[in-house]
């Protein structure tokens, strides 16, 4: 028996057939990557955020990684909001890669919460549908806090709220991943929730999105300009044009925009109820990822 294994190692060395390799003991059942929101990390002072109540103490044999970026909006800060973005995606596409490289029995997670659930949920549609760096059944989970480009259809945690997401959905959706997607949006919150026939709303977030454009999201500029066109143009016209002149429209929006601000809606997730039995946003995350971490031991 020792000879013919030995036998069969030197065929498959000698044909340059590579031989079969254990996992090195140190890669995880389940790596979770979570991307933090806007001001909540940057590339020098890595950070953890909200996402820290959802990922701390989770069971089993679970790696967590945080992905650190500009996680800025404005100029003057740094980096525009399209380039931050974008940073975080590459940097976590490439996390999972490295994982992949060499622990190809890993399974993933991926979290976000704000900017950093723009980000997780472009990746996340990057590789359910067929273009990401693995395969769609590798992951397991998607949990997305106040994502930018929450879409109608999305399977939402909580109560409903109108619209969509500020930046607009994204087109084909999450594909293969779309039963394992999780988004969450508190009642109010304009990052996630913008009426469909807000304009003035509709067209600040799509230029946040274009802020720095990404070549590979095209198709998407194109879908979510042809939706504001076609859902809010009218109406939000219509609205300019009937608001009293001692509150005109512009002043009426720039209102709204400074109570959001205000009411600390979009920091509400780790209070935010979400089900029947009281858990809040954050709690019913953790629970989902650590059902998940036990089903992959």
């Amino acid at each position: 028996m020792i000879a013919a294994v030995a036998t069969a190692a030197a065929i498959l060395t000698a044909t340059g057939l590579p031989a079969a390799t254990a996992a090195p003991s140190d890669c995880p059942s389940l790596n979770v990557v979570a991307v933090p929101g806007t001001w909540e990390t940057s590339r020098d002072d890595p950070q953890q955020g909200m996402l820290a109540q959802v990922t701390r103490g989770l069971p089993g044999k679970v790696r967590t990684d945080y992905v650190s970026y500009a996680a800025t909006a404005l100029p003057w800060e740094g980096e525009v909001y399209g380039r931050s973005k974008r940073e975080a995606v590459n940097t976590a596409r490439d996390m999972i890669s490295k994982m992949a490289s060499r622990c190809g029995a890993t399974h993933y997670a991926l979290l976000g919460y704000s900017q950093g659930a723009d980000a997780a949920g472009d990746l996340a549609a990057e590789i359910g549908t067929g273009l990401g760096v693995v395969s769609p059944d590798k992951v397991v989970a998607v949990g997305l806090l106040s994502d930018p480009r929450r879409s109608a259809t999305d399977a939402l945690v909580g109560p409903a709220v109108p619209g969509a997401g500020a930046g607009g959905a994204r087109v084909g959706g999450f594909g293969w991943l779309s039963p394992k997607v999780r988004t969450f949006c508190a009642a109010g919150d304009l990052y996630c929730s913008v009426p469909n026939d807000d304009l003035a709303g509709r067209f600040a977030g799509f230029a946040t999105q274009l802020s720095a454009p990404d070549p590979l999201q095209i198709p998407n500029y194109a879908f979510t300009l042809q939706s504001i066109l076609a859902e809010a143009l009218g109406p939000g016209s219509t609205a300019i044009l009937s608001a009293p002149s001692d509150d005109p429209a512009g002043e009426q929006w720039v209102r709204q925009v400074q109570q959001f601000l205000t009411s600390g809606v979009h920091q509400s997730y780790p209070r935010y109820v979400v089900d029947h039995n009281g858990a809040t946003a954050t709690a019913w995350l953790h629970n989902w990822l650590a059902d998940a971490a036990d089903e992959n031991p």
